[in-house]
């Protein structure tokens, strides 16, 4: 009995050994787990303030893989890349050695999204009742995908929409404040003065947009234009 219980103490040391061997890398290498888990958590960090239900996953680097031991391994995304979706992500070290190695990853999000109820018109007005929230991988879908219906509710679609298609801010416009021809009052406030005058918009602006105007002296100037037909100018 005692020479069992022996024998099973002897093997279970012998198996930690071995598992501990096989999570530590060589000395003066870089440990490859480890940087699998400076891509998770880089990925998590980016990602912390999507709506919805975030999930990471690193793929696999070559065990083969010799990089010299680096104490504080840099995660990074190159120019243009996203941080959600098939992805790729970068991981440098400057010091004491100076290497880099990419390594795959794939983030899904699961989140609610705006979509079209039914048809949508080119041009008209979005009301309420004719979205709907639906749920979905938002990773997986183009940038600017809407969330919340107020993003998209008085605007107007620059395309007409078939029911069931996610709506996008790009291919939303706002409601025209300001309309081509209008007559609009121009309005220019600075410290401890407001000026203010006529004009006629050149061209269309919703809320908050540049629109030109032509002055009733034929000047032509920008402004930003605002709700009630007025137009803030900066001088």
């Amino acid at each position: 009995m005692k020479r069992t219980l022996l024998t099973a103490l002897l093997a279970g040391t012998a198996f930690i050994a071995t598992l501990a061997s096989a999570q530590t890398a060589p000395t003066g290498r870089q440990h490859i787990g480890a940087l699998r888990t400076v891509v998770e958590q880089f990925l998590q960090t980016q990602t912390a303030g999507l709506p919805g239900d975030v999930t990471v996953k690193v793929g696999a680097i070559d065990a083969r893989t010799a990089l010299a031991a680096c104490p504080a391994p840099e995660a990074f995304l190159q120019p243009g890349a996203r941080a959600w979706g098939k992805t790729t992500v970068g991981v440098r070290c400057t010091a004491p050695s100076n290497w880099t190695i990419f390594v795959q990853a794939q983030v899904n999000v699961q989140a609610d999204y705006v979509a079209a109820a039914l048809p949508l018109a080119q041009g008209q007005p979005i009301e309420q009742g004719q979205l709907v929230l639906m749920k979905g991988d938002i990773a997986t879908m183009p940038n600017g995908i809407i969330t919340d219906m107020a993003q998209a509710v008085g605007r107007m679609p620059t395309v007409s929409l078939a029911a069931g298609m996610p709506l996008r801010l790009d291919t939303l416009r706002s409601k025209p404040v300001v309309q081509q021809g209008q007559a609009v009052r121009l309005v220019s406030n600075g410290n401890g003065f407001s000026v203010s005058g006529e004009g006629k918009a050149i061209g269309n602006a919703g809320d908050g947009q540049i629109v030109q105007v032509r002055t009733a002296g034929g000047a032509v100037i920008s402004g930003t234009a605002r709700a009630g037909g007025m137009v803030e100018v900066a001088f």
